[in-house]
């Protein structure tokens, strides 16, 4: 109180500060900063780690989720990858069997064309031969009965009625032989109005 009065006899400076509210300020100050610090400050301390925590493992699992994201997109690459080539070979196969079962249909094509036209030049040669033989006979009765007529004998006998009929298709076949090799020698007509 003495100060207080003290006081009042002096002229206060608006701006200067009193000393005894420095005093009871700073004692106040000092007295709620240790307030703070005991209660409230950890409490922030805490909440600010927690939160820094939360972000850094945030940032550890984006980090993580990162790299998982990449192998597993490695991962798909390489099957990709693998698909492709695994397509490229099932393609190649498929082209390799389509083409080995072509070149199978293909010989079995000719070999049955073959086939087909040995079986036909047998059955042409055996007709020619079965039609021989039956212009042979009807040759042979009627150049018996042309020669019984010239000759005015009767052939009766078996031995030399074949051996009339052979001798005469023998000249046949060789004037027909004498005929295909003088049509082959020489040049085939023109072909036009002469």
């Amino acid at each position: 109180m003495i100060l207080i009065f003290a006081a009042e006899g002096e002229q206060l400076n608006p701006l200067i500060p009193h000393p005894v509210e420095i005093v009871v300020g700073t004692i106040a100050f000092l007295l709620l900063f240790w307030l703070l610090a005991r209660t409230v400050f950890p409490q922030f301390e805490k909440v600010y780690a927690e939160r820094t925590d939360r972000i850094e493992g945030g940032l550890k699992r984006a980090e993580e989720a990162q790299e998982q994201a990449a192998a597993l997109k490695r991962q798909y690459e390489e099957q990709l990858a693998g698909l492709r080539a695994e397509a490229a070979r099932i393609r190649d196969d498929a082209r390799a069997e389509g083409n080995r079962i072509r070149a199978e249909l293909r010989e079995q094509a000719e070999e049955e064309a073959a086939r087909i036209r040995q079986r036909g030049e047998e059955q042409l040669a055996a007709q020619r031969e079965q039609a021989v033989r039956q212009l042979r006979g009807e040759i042979g009765g009627l150049s018996v009965q042309l020669a019984q007529r010239l000759i005015g004998t009767s052939l009766a006998d078996e031995d030399r009625r074949r051996e009339t009929v052979d001798s005469f298709l023998d000249e046949l076949d060789g004037v027909a032989e004498r005929r295909g090799a003088s049509a082959s020698s020489s040049p085939a007509p023109a072909a036009g109005g002469s």
